[in-house]
């Protein structure tokens, strides 16, 4: 919600929504224990939060206590001396007062930046060693909510609540010593006009936030609206079908009940200030009617105007720490909440982790063997139900099949992207969950269709493969891939920014980038999900030159759509079903007339036909 806007007495901070209600954290002792582990290691600087707290709640009271006195004895006594040094000694209690906020302001704000640095490093780490399946079924707007606006408002509960709560509580607890030390008559009074003032504040209170809430949905609808329209494709879309003229209509009508919610919200605003204003004003309003009539019938002969004057000044600065206290359950209920969504992610489990004392076995020309592995995403809807196959090291095997028949998940299982749920995948005879995960990756080489690269220079994207590279080897990696030439046609050449997820560049440019990094990174098995998908035919084919001086003397496993790479593998593997339904050479898998030649006859045979019509030399799935 947009609870900026109205944060005041009453506001929505005042009140819990319906959806917080319902997913109201337990408190439970643990939950607590692990929230204060997080301010352990300050402690000594909380100590000093709150001593500077109490010591200012303390002098603050102070000034008011002297105003009694400038009116008692300086003003009354006309003692000039005595008013210009009452005067002082008020203008040095409020500068000590302010000093000591800037101590305790400054020590707060220390605190939960150092807090939050704590946490997010934590989360960052956490996050980077989950599973790949966490990315897969987590949107990545709440992931980038918890790891930034969450763990950002913890500042706001320790430099906020937290220390509200302790201002709050040792100004009421110093100012109500204060008001019975001097008349606790005149206490009772000031006291008694509490439940006046927040009884309708709540009230109106409840009403702007009801308003608030209805504007602020009509807020999100029109900015979905303007989103939605007014983007690239959206604004394509519209013109396609004509739709300016309803598009516009509708965003009048939005913004129609937006301006006249807005409006209503507004009107109750000003109502609420002047109620408000007439209750703060009878608070001191009784106490001088109350004051003037313990003096005027002498029933009490000590009070003096400057009793009355203090006990005013006093009762006005206890309002509204009462008022924030009364509110205490939304502020403890929103704070642990937002340490139960930031706990929520760190309690996620990592299943994939590497093994205490991990194997490290040589992969160069290690066979690759999948022993009946099952896998399924949920266990309702299983994937692969019995994919059983060697490849033997140093050979190239290519899998191809019809989409959705887990090709890619086949592949993923070797680099432990995911794990299986029955069976196992060995390297040299060793199951990958026994391998040090750290350096099975290291020793997997992986392009895939969809290249990824990071928003920065072409020299950085291609140094995350191997840190430390040289020039030379850059340079060679990037020949082979044949982007050589293309980054040196560039103003800044290596230097080049390619932009976020690699925008700058093309689809073949991004792939051929995304193969020159796994060229560096000179990997003993190479997965390929068909590397050469996003280029054309002439960069094709001194990519395929590359990749197969690059797979020589490596194990390879590639996910095939081309039939000029499946012709080259020494062995096909068809997944069908959750299973291997064939294996074979290509003249082999023909001759079977399964899944294959089924392929083959409705998509192989279009692209081998559209060939000799035109004389073409691509061939491709």
């Amino acid at each position: 919600m947009a609870g900026g806007r109205f944060n005041g007495p009453g506001g929505p901070r005042g009140f819990l929504t319906d959806e917080e209600k319902a997913n109201m954290p337990k408190v439970t002792k643990e939950l607590l224990i692990r929230i204060l582990s997080y301010l352990k290691p300050y402690w000594l600087q909380f100590v000093l939060v709150f001593v500077a707290i109490v010591l200012s709640a303390t002098i603050g009271l102070l000034p008011s206590i002297i105003t009694g006195r400038i009116v008692d004895e300086a003003l009354v006594g006309k003692n000039m001396k005595l008013l210009i040094q009452l005067l002082l000694m008020a203008f040095a209690t409020m500068t000590a007062s302010q000093i000591i906020g800037v101590v305790e302001s400054y020590t707060n704000a220390w605190i939960s930046q150092r807090i939050i640095f704590d946490m997010k490093n934590q989360m960052y780490k956490h996050l980077q060693y989950m599973p790949h399946s966490f990315f897969t079924t987590e949107k990545q707007g709440d992931i980038i909510t918890r790891m930034n606006t969450d763990i950002s408002g913890v500042s706001s509960v320790i430099s906020g609540t937290l220390s509200k709560i302790v201002s709050n509580i040792a100004t009421v607890v110093t100012t109500t010593v204060a008001l019975f030390t001097m008349s606790w008559q005149l206490a009772l009074v000031g006291i008694a006009v509490i439940p006046l003032l927040i009884l309708p504040t709540r009230s109106v209170g409840r009403t702007r936030w009801k308003l608030l809430s209805d504007s602020q949905a009509k807020h999100d609808e029109m900015n979905q609206l303007v989103n939605e329209t007014l983007s690239v494709s959206g604004s394509m879309l519209v013109k396609i079908f004509t739709r300016e003229e309803k598009e516009y209509e509708r965003f009048v009508n939005v913004n129609e009940e937006v301006t006249a919610l807005s409006l209503k919200e507004q009107r109750s605003g000003t109502w609420f200030r002047v109620v408000m204003g007439m209750f703060t004003q009878l608070g001191p309003l009784l106490i001088y009617f109350a004051g003037g009539y313990f003096i005027i019938s002498r029933i009490d002969e000590a009070l003096t105007v400057g009793t009355i004057t203090a006990t005013v000044a006093l009762i006005n600065r206890m309002y509204r720490p009462v008022e924030s206290l009364l509110n205490l359950q939304v502020d403890f209920t929103r704070s642990l909440a937002l340490f139960t969504r930031i706990f929520d992610y760190f309690d996620k489990e990592n299943t994939i982790k590497s093994p205490e004392n991990g194997k490290k076995p040589e992969t160069k020309n290690a066979d690759i063997v999948f022993d009946h592995v099952e896998f399924a995403y949920s266990k309702d809807k299983p994937l692969l139900t019995d994919i059983d196959f060697k490849v033997p090291g140093g050979k190239m095997y290519a899998i191809v099949g019809p989409s959705g028949s887990g090709k890619s998940t086949v592949v993923n299982l070797i680099p432990r992207l995911y794990d299986v749920v029955g069976g196992k995948v060995t390297i040299g005879g060793v199951d990958v969950r026994d391998i040090d995960l750290p350096y099975l990756r290291s020793c997997i080489g992986v392009v895939t269709q969809d290249t990824y690269l990071f928003n920065g220079t072409i020299k950085e994207n291609l140094l995350y493969a191997k840190d430390g590279a040289t020039d030379e080897e850059i340079v060679e990696a990037c020949k082979i891939a044949n982007i050589h030439d293309f980054i040196m046609n560039q103003p800044l050449g290596y230097d080049t920014e390619v932009g976020n997820r690699g925008l700058k560049l093309s689809g073949g440019e991004k792939q051929r980038m995304s193969i020159a990094r796994v060229i560096l990174k000179d990997p003993k098995i190479l997965i390929l999900d068909e590397a050469t998908s996003a280029l054309d035919s002439i960069s094709e084919s001194a990519i395929q030159d590359a990749l197969e001086v690059m797979m020589e003397g490596r194990t390879s496993i590639v996910i095939a759509h081309r039939l000029s790479t499946i012709l080259k593998a020494d062995m096909i593997m068809v997944v069908s079903d959750g299973v291997i339904k064939e294996q074979g050479t290509h003249d082999e898998l023909l001759a079977k007339d399964g899944v294959y030649r089924n392929l083959y006859e409705t998509q192989f045979r279009q692209v081998l036909d559209y060939e000799s019509e035109h004389g073409e030399t691509e061939k491709k799935l």
